[in-house]
């Protein structure tokens, strides 16, 4: 069946009937959760979906009771719509299960009950199985995630940040979207909290800027950045990976600490192209930041030559892939990535 975005759902649910079979397909949560909130608002009137909206989990092997529940009516709505959380799970049971489950899967879809929608979830499928090739051929598959690639990622997110903000009233200046949507590490969970946060702050004059990312999103972990930044300028490997290991010890999630350090790279870069500011307050205004963070920044970018800046810039696209991968351990990729960004190896893969 056909693939669409997160976005585009609402206009093909107004196209005519109910969907029989829908796949949620991606890691991003705030699109999945859009999309439940999109389904049950269309579908089940609000007084009845306690009854009329039903979750089960194929990790939890409820997929036969999922199927049940689809044939079966539910009460005070004319449709239900029933979740199948965690799909993927299937692909690691035995084979002589997987393939009882794609049968039962393949008989309701050749015969499904006209009163439910069906609605699949899983955040990556082996299209080589037949359990992810059957939901990808029957289904209507919603893409749940932002893509592989760093920039794309990005903006996707900055596209949203936009959307969200104006959802709130507000709008974004120049550059603001951007910050925050690399701070956050395309992260739409917390970009949807962070901008909750910045329109209420900015609601009097109804945009959101630069320095009000830097204060109310950045100054959270400025101290963190900022001395890793140190470390790094400086080629301290030993103290770097120490740092690092106290952060991850302390519930640091690599993703957002990931996010954080391209945040700084890029801000780095900007402030080694400022010319004729001797002072926090003047790097401040040219760099959309807090006078410290921005004093900070320059300190910095004095250190550490434009070139090492720019390929340090692709050891954390490298490592970005990598942790979003979800094959490697986490610390291993940050262990890496610290490494690299203290030696010569980022000078080289740049050279």
């Amino acid at each position: 069946m056909a693939r669409i975005s997160a976005d585009e759902l609402l206009a093909r649910l107004e196209k005519g009937k109910p969907i029989p079979a829908i796949l949620l397909l991606g890691e991003e949560p705030y699109l999945r959760d859009s999309c439940r909130t999109l389904l049950i608002e269309r579908y089940v009137p609000e007084a009845a979906r306690l009854w009329a909206v039903s979750r089960y989990s194929a990790d939890r092997g409820e997929m036969q009771a999922a199927l049940e529940q689809a044939q079966t009516m539910a009460m005070l709505s004319p449709l239900q719509v029933v979740f199948l959380e965690e799909a993927e799970a299937m692909e690691s049971l035995g084979e002589k299960n997987r393939d009882e489950a794609v049968k039962l899967l393949t008989a309701y879809l050749e015969n499904p009950a006209p009163f439910t929608v069906l609605v699949i979830e899983a955040t990556q499928l082996d299209q080589r199985m037949k359990w992810g090739k059957l939901l990808i051929e029957k289904a209507l598959v919603v893409e749940c995630g932002l893509g592989e690639n760093l920039n794309e990622r990005q903006a996707a997110a900055v596209a949203l940040a936009r959307a969200m903000a104006k959802e709130q009233g507000v709008e974004f200046q120049r550059g603001a979207a951007e910050d925050l949507a690399e701070f956050v590490a395309a992260d739409l969970m917390r970009l949807k909290t962070e901008i909750d946060k910045l329109a209420t702050y900015a609601a009097g004059r109804k945009q959101i800027r630069r320095e009000d990312v830097g204060a109310l999103v950045v100054s959270a972990q400025t101290t963190t950045v900022w001395e890793l930044a140190d470390m790094l300028a400086s080629r301290q490997g030993k103290k770097a990976l120490e740092f690092l290991d106290r952060l991850l010890r302390e519930g640091e999630e690599p993703l957002q600490m990931l996010g954080a350090i391209t945040w700084m790279y890029r801000k780095l870069i900007e402030a080694s192209e400022v010319r004729g500011v001797t002072n926090g307050w003047q790097a401040a205004r040219a760099l959309g930041m807090r006078p410290e963070q921005a004093e900070l920044a320059l300190q910095s970018a004095r250190k550490i030559p434009k070139a090492r800046l720019l390929g340090g810039l692709g050891a954390l696209q490298r490592a970005d892939d990598r942790l979003k991968s979800g094959r490697e351990d986490a610390r291993a990729v940050m262990e890496f990535l610290v490494t690299e960004l203290t030696g010569e190896a980022t000078m080289a893969a740049q050279g």
